[in-house]
C-alpha cells in the first residue's frame, strides 16, 4: 500500500497500531520518528525502551513531547516519511503541561497541511468506554476525541486496528 499524504492509524491500547504505523513507513524505505513519549515512570520507561528496540537502521528519532506542530513544520519540505507516535501521549503531555489544546490543535492541523511528504499519524480511541469519575479523565477523553476528528478530517487515509488487522475508514 503507498503512503498518502495524511495517514492517522488509530485502535484501542496494544491494538498494534505502532507496528502497522511502522511497517508502512518501513516499507517506503524509512522515516523519521517523531516520538512523543515521556518516561515518567518504570512501566513507561519499558514501554518507550520496546519501541526503540524494535526500530531499525531505517529511522531517524527526534524526541519531542510537546512542540510536534513546529517539529513537522521543520519537516515539511522534506519528502522523507514521518511518523507521529503518539498523539494520544502528546495530548497527555500538554494537558500536564496546562497547554491550550485547541490553539495546540490548530497548530497541529496547519502544519499537516503544510507538510509536503508523507505523515502517518498514531492515536488510540479512548472514547468508547465508560464515562470517567474525575474530570481530568473526562477532559482528556473529550480532548482525544477532538484531536481524532481534527486529524481525520486532515487525513488522506484512516485505518482502525483491532487484534492487529487493519481496517481502511477513509481513503483507499
Amino acid at each position: 500500500m503507498d503512503l498518502a499524504k495524511i495517514t492517522l492509524v488509530m485502535g484501542g491500547q496494544r491494538s498494534g497500531k505502532s507496528r502497522y504505523a511502522e511497517q508502512l513507513i518501513e516499507n517506503a524505505g524509512g522515516g523519521i520518528y517523531l516520538a512523543t513519549a515521556q518516561a515518567f515512570d518504570a512501566e513507561m520507561a519499558v514501554r518507550i525502551e520496546t519501541h526503540q528496540n524494535r526500530r531499525g537502521g531505517l529511522w531517524q528519532t527526534s524526541e519531542e513531547p510537546l512542540e510536534i506542530a513546529s517539529r513537522l513544520r521543520q519537516f515539511s519540505t522534506n519528502q522523507t516519511p514521518v511518523l507521529v507516535d503518539c498523539l494520544t501521549l502528546w495530548l497527555s503531555n500538554l494537558l500536564l503541561a496546562d497547554r491550550n489544546i485547541e490553539t495546540s490543535l490548530a497548530q497541529l492541523d496547519a502544519a499537516l497541511q503544510a507538510c509536503e511528504g508523507p505523515v502517518v499519524l498514531v492515536s488510540n480511541e479512548v472514547g468508547q468506554g465508560i464515562i470517567p469519575d474525575n474530570a481530568l479523565a473526562r477532559q482528556f477523553v473529550d480532548c482525544a476525541g477532538r484531536m481524532n476528528q481534527v486529524v481525520a478530517e486532515a487525513a488522506d487515509r484512516v485505518v482502525w486496528l483491532t487484534a492487529g488487522i487493519p481496517q481502511i475508514l477513509k481513503g483507499d
